[in-house]
């Protein structure tokens, strides 16, 4: 048995950690570190769970599967946004979208197709509602407008055809107030980012840039927008009613949840931590849920250069939620859902680090929440637990409506972002999940599948194959076997859970086992003159030598404990020794250990250097070979990890390299005087030298002379090209001759081979009188 949740209890430590190890690194699909034997494959976790595929399962955050609604797409339309969704009493959906924006139908009578039911020049429609008499209400963005249009029209209406409800560029102060002393709007503010009704019908309308609630009674076309509530806040950016008939409105800047009486009083009821309420929502208990989101310290991203209306560019300040949408950002702070109940302490319920929460709606079965940017749609309770019920084919989920009607769509309406779809979120035809895929790392056999206790109404199936994308070449989903994997042996596996009714189940966990693979010796290099001295080369100040790959990333390998790479490694330079530095890996993961051997040329039987080093470098000293040319061979077994009967090896032969150890000898060296012309008392005499050099093995590398034990002077052959084994050299010396004397002078002449190994010889020439 593994380690699941719950279950820690009944297994020793050592097991526990053991399958704990196993399940880190094999829960994202990859092979476990291990190195021999049966390996275990876990998914427990919610994280492991969000890796696969479901279709009508819920993924609770305790790491069960349950039965979930299912989703299914509406409608994908031209637009990459559907910022608002809405349903009649019939079910037909409305959905405000933007770039371009418009409102669509889409309803669900045989033969209908969606219907433009409105067209806007402006960027978006940013909220779409159906008033209690059956008319949509559409909110554009950046003009400011609420156009009022008939739901069952039959030609797409415009800004020209369509009525004008509300016009924020016309609010100077003719509006009516609540209060004498009720400040007049801001004429620059163009948001409306919500809108909703009272039970008299009546529109409340939240804007933003400044943040304020105008009223609209669509029955009487003629009255004036009344100036509900007003803030200081930037932004209003949601509404909801509580159970008392107050409004709920979430504003941007410092993150405040305001409750609105019936006359216009706004009393705070939380000060978030973050800068923005994305949206608020309110439960059947009274319970006020609030996500928020953003820095308040700062706006993480930048505004927002659009183009509006006709040939007007505009610069939109969106709050930082929906600046996230259009650049397909994250925000680096996350959300976070708070509870706020009459007479106690908000309390956080939710919280994501790398999502957003941009619209939530409190339901019977608990607090439905749509995030991005990876497009999840949460059911969360009071008590902090969770589910992801719903995976989108988007980006993000922006807005959800309820819908039910007799012949129209029941459930719940989505709208998404990147791309602008409509989905619905119903009951589920089937409830399926598929697992992530194991990647075995080889070929495996694969043994029983162990379900953690308290699991029930479920059946599993697998598949196997040998390509990492399950949708060519891979085996049929087979049932298991009495608990067995039925699907032939493969590299990789994924299985899948079909839950029935009232059905559940936790962990899973797969045996298998990697059938061996030989361990691959991917590169072999010999570096002669150098010599790998671990206790003395920090501390050496001796010449160093860099020993590398020939290619980067040849050194790669699969070895989890390998501390070799392919960066170079540094020996000390040293003519009397070899070195050899080999990479290899192994695809079960397998210790491994190494033999090394050596021939020569013309030789055909291998000679062993060092036997069963864990080690990928070895030195030996290059006097235990003759001078000539040799091959390293480096054979690699994983023995450590299996029996001697299964054990495998693996080799590779390095290029051919030459050992020189013995130095060029030179001879025939001699002087030979040479007279030169008088100039008054004084002339010159020149001796021409001369000498040969020869080496066994290598050719001659360079020549080098010293009158009089002095410096070292570089002398060329007689050819003028050092290349081969054999060298004469030539050179001639002028002395001065004062009376025609010439003293005594010592001549030293040494020459290098290849190998830097070095042969001399000496001359006195003697004095010389006229």
């Amino acid at each position: 048995m593994f380690a699941f949740s719950g279950m820690n209890r009944i297994l020793p430590p050592a097991i526990r950690l053991a399958a704990f190890v196993t399940a880190l690194s094999a829960a994202s699909g990859a092979p476990p570190l291990c190195a021999q034997g049966t390996h275990l494959w876990t998914q427990s976790k919610l994280d492991d769970f969000e890796k696969g595929t479901s279709r009508g399962v819920a993924i609770e955050s305790d790491g069960r599967l349950r039965e979930g609604p299912g989703l299914k797409d509406l409608y994908t339309t031209p637009s990459t946004f559907v910022w608002s969704v809405a349903a009649n009493k019939s079910g037909v959906a409305f959905a405000g979208t933007g770039s371009p924006g418009s409102v669509i139908r889409i309803a669900r009578t045989p033969g209908s197709k969606p219907f433009v039911l409105f067209e806007t020049r402006d960027l978006s429609v940013q909220v779409v509602r159906v008033g209690p008499d059956g008319f949509v209400y559409a909110a554009t963005l950046p003009s400011g407008k609420v156009y009022k249009l008939k739901a069952d029209a039959e030609t797409k209406q415009d800004e020209a055809t369509a009525t004008v409800v509300f016009d924020m560029a016309k609010l100077g102060g003719t509006e009516a107030s609540e209060s004498k002393d009720a400040p007049k709007p801001d004429a620059k503010a163009h948001y409306i980012w919500d809108m909703t009704f009272d039970a008299a019908g009546k529109l409340y309308i939240a804007t933003g840039d400044p943040g304020a609630v105008y009223r609209v009674d669509p029955a009487h076309a003629s009255a004036a927008p009344v100036q509900f509530f007003k803030t200081d806040e930037a932004h209003i950016r949601s509404l909801a009613w509580d159970t008392k008939g107050n409004l709920i409105a979430g504003a941007d800047g410092s993150g405040l949840v305001y409750r609105i009486s019936p006359d216009g009083k706004g009393y705070v009821l939380f000060e978030a931590p973050r800068r923005e309420i994305t949206s608020v929502a309110v439960g059947a208990d009274g319970t006020v849920y609030a996500a928020d989101v953003g820095d308040k310290s700062r706006n993480p991203l930048p505004p927002l250069p659009v183009q509006g209306i006709g040939t007007a560019t505009i610069t939109i300040v969106q709050p930082s939620s929906l600046q996230a949408v259009n650049t397909s950002a994250s925000l680096p702070d996350g959300t976070e859902i708070y509870a706020i109940n009459e007479g106690q302490a908000p309390r956080k319920v939710w919280s994501g680090k790398d999502e957003i929460v941009y619209a939530m709606f409190s339901r019977n079965d608990g607090l439905l929440a749509l995030t991005g940017n990876r497009g999840h749609i949460l059911r969360i309770q009071k008590g902090g637990s969770f589910a992801d019920i719903g995976h989108l084919d988007a980006q993000q989920g922006l807005s959800l409506a309820e819908v039910h009607g007799s012949q129209g769509f029941d459930g719940v309406l989505i709208g998404t972002g990147n791309t602008g779809k409509v989905s619905l979120l119903g009951t589920a035809e089937k409830h399926e999940y598929a697992s992530d895929v194991l990647d075995t790392g080889a070929m495996a056999r694969f043994g029983r599948i162990e379900i953690e206790p308290g699991s029930s109404g479920y059946e599993i199936w697998t598949r196997s194959g040998n390509v990492a994308q399950p949708v060519r070449g891979w085996t049929e989903w087979q049932p298991l076997n009495n608990g067995q994997v039925a699907s032939p042996a493969g590299r990789f596996l994924q299985w899948k859970a079909e839950l029935r009714a009232g059905g559940n189940i936790g962990g899973v966990g797969v045996n298998y086992l990697p059938v061996n693979a030989a361990p691959v010796v991917d590169d072999v290099v010999v570096v002669t003159g150098a010599r790998l001295n671990p206790q003395l080369q920090a501390a050496s100040l001796s010449t160093t030598v860099n020993i590398a790959f020939p290619t980067p990333g040849a050194a790669a390998d699969g070895t989890a404990t390998d501390t070799t790479s392919s960066s170079p490694i540094t020996a000390n330079k040293d003519k009397s020794g070899v070195t050899v530095r080999w990479a290899a890996h192994d695809d079960n993961s397998d210790d491994l250990t190494f033999a090394l051997f050596v021939r020569g040329d013309g030789e055909t039987v291998w000679r062993q250097l060092k036997d069963k080093t864990t080690d990928k470098a070895y030195s030996f000293d290059a006097a235990l070979i003759p001078d000539g040319g040799y091959q390293i061979k480096v054979v690699a077994s994983d023995s450590p990890s299996h029996t001697p009967a299964d054990a495998l090896t693996g080799e590779k032969v390095s290029d051919r390299f030459e050992v020189d150890t013995t130095p060029p000898t030179v001879t025939n060296l001699k002087a030979v005087a040479e007279a030169g012309t008088c100039q008054g008392d004084r002339c010159p005499k020149s001796f021409r030298v001369i000498f040969d050099a020869q080496d066994a093995n290598s050719p001659i590398a360079h020549a080098e002379y010293s009158l009089d034990a002095g410096p070292w002077q570089y002398v060329e052959p007689v050819d003028k090209i050092s290349d081969s084994k054999s060298e004469s050299y030539s050179l001639l010396l002028p002395f001065d001759a004062p009376d025609g004397k010439v003293s005594e002078h010592l001549i030293t002449v040494r020459a290098y081979d290849r190998f830097d190994n070095v042969g001399a010889a000496k001359m006195v020439i003697p004095a010389q009188d006229k």
